[in-house]
């Protein structure tokens, strides 16, 4: 235990002779007090800052996945192409003069190895090849159309009852996957079957499709990929050729093939 002493202040000099041993009193009192050691005050610790990642260029972004709309439950195909016979033509796409071809500045029809090639290189072009030398009324056709380049709502497919002034059934699949039916008749088209969504048509390209067409007098029914699709029933046009066509919608290039035609008789009567 500390014992600290009392002191009397004493008047006059005797304070001078005093006050050295006060002063040392004082510093030895001090010595004796505990001393609390400082706490130091946190420091804050940096961290250096997290830099965002760079974001990678995606020179050529995927588009959306198509999703097919629900189709309902169809009929088997089978039934729905009776009566169909025997082959009775087919076309290798070798001979030059068995259809329209050409070349302009908007695109080309042209035969390949043993395929007919439509290509477009304009903004909303139509081009289109006819056979010209079958004339057909009753029968089922298939033909497998192959786009290479296509996008959205450019279409392409067949042409059926080709007359000599150029009336006829257009059969379109359209590079979003819907399928229609038109009809062109003295200049004005008209649409027997609008745009129908379809689970077959593969979207885009390139891709591949082997379309049908069962006709018996005025009754159309049309396929792809061996799946029905719709039926039309239309008498303005009782016979004619066949083609193939191919249009664009926007500015980009349309390019399809088409290949392994066959046309089998029908001895059966539409409904």
């Amino acid at each position: 235990m500390t014992v600290l002493h009392s002191v009397r202040w004493l008047p006059g000099s005797n304070l001078r002779r005093v006050w050295p041993g006060l002063f040392g009193l004082f510093l030895w009192l001090s010595a004796c007090v505990p001393q609390t050691e400082p706490v130091p005050t946190p420091t804050e610790t940096l961290i250096p800052p997290t830099l965002a990642p760079t974001p990678t260029i995606v020179w050529f972004p995927p588009t959306p996945t198509y999703t097919p709309y629900p189709t309902p439950e169809l009929l088997p195909t089978d039934d729905m192409r009776p009566g169909i016979g025997e082959l009775i033509y087919t076309d290798r796409f070798d001979d030059p003069g068995a259809w329209s071809l050409g070349f302009s500045d908007t695109g080309s029809v042209a035969l390949g190895r043993n395929e007919l090639t439509i290509a477009i290189n304009a903004v909303d072009t139509y081009l289109f090849s006819v056979r010209n030398d079958w004339v057909l009324t009753n029968f089922y056709l298939e033909i497998t159309a192959s786009p290479s380049m296509c996008r959205e709502l450019d279409e392409y497919g067949l042409l059926l009852k080709v007359s000599p002034d150029m009336d006829y059934y257009r059969f379109s699949l359209s590079c979003n996957g819907q399928v229609r039916l038109d009809r062109i008749y003295r200049g004005q088209a008209s649409s027997p079957q609008p745009w129908l969504m379809s689970g077959a048509v593969p979207p885009g390209a390139p891709s591949t499709s082997r379309l049908g067409v069962w006709v018996v007098g005025s009754e159309f029914r049309f396929f792809v990929n061996d799946r029905y699709e719709f039926t039309v029933r239309d008498p303005l046009l009782p016979t004619g050729g066949i083609g193939v066509f191919a249009r664009s919608t926007d500015n980009w290039p349309v390019t399809v093939n088409f290949s392994e035609l066959a046309i089998y008789s029908v001895t059966a009567t539409g409904e």
